[in-house]
């Protein structure tokens, strides 16, 4: 059974270390502050200029000024600081991000990422995104395995034009978690419920399949 947006996201929760600063991108990534291990100190950064953020706010925490990327009402932690966007992506140029985490529209073998442009379709555009995939070695890509009509995102070479080139290592999809290396994408995990089959028949990129692959633990 293909992972649910929060699952998705629960998992990648579970790659967060004690003292990371981490970046989360528009979309499936936000919903990562929801899931931060209460117990670790982890500073969640928005590229909007915002660090320290915390989860999504319940009813009555509502503050209408505080935002995150995706102008979605969020809660700030204790410690937190308020900047502009130019030191926010300051921060992120620099290398002080530890780990980012992007939505895509396609990946490839080579580590290559699309995430800014469909020709024909009005998209939001690059927003902060070749920023942060030059700014940071440490990134996990979240999305669907494949488009609604079945068509595979994990390609041998992405046909959109590119967001970032030779940059990613992981993938995080519905279906599965990849690591990308040596020209090819890496089988490490699948959803519980999900058939290795079923994986390798969505990856239109080379997949290296080992022996056991274990299922998703949440």
């Amino acid at each position: 059974m293909a992972l649910t947006r929060e699952q998705i996201a629960m998992r990648v929760a579970q790659e967060l270390k004690d003292g990371y600063y981490v970046n989360l991108g528009i979309g499936i990534p936000t919903l990562v502050a929801n899931y931060v291990p209460k117990e670790m100190a982890v500073m969640l950064q928005s590229e909007n200029g915002l660090l320290g953020m915390g989860s999504f706010p319940l009813t009555g925490e509502v503050d209408p000024d505080l935002i995150n990327a995706g102008k979605q009402t969020v809660t700030s932690v204790t410690g937190a600081s308020i900047f502009d966007s130019a030191e926010s992506f300051a921060m992120i140029r620099g290398g002080h991000v530890d780990l980012t985490v992007l939505g895509a529209f396609e990946v490839d073998v080579n580590g290559n990422i699309a995430s800014y442009m469909i020709p024909g379709r009005l998209i939001k555009g690059m927003g902060g995104a070749m920023d942060l995939v030059a700014g940071a070695d440490n990134i996990i890509v979240t999305m669907t395995h494949a488009s609604k009509d079945g068509t595979s995102k994990l390609l041998q070479n992405c046909q959109l034009p590119l967001t970032g080139k030779g940059c990613i290592r992981k993938v995080l999809t519905d279906l599965a978690f990849i690591e990308i290396r040596e020209g090819k994408f890496h089988l490490l995990e699948r959803a519980p419920g999900v058939s290795v089959r079923q994986i390798v028949e969505l990856t239109q990129g080379e997949l290296e399949v080992p022996e056991y692959v274990p299922e998703m633990k949440f």
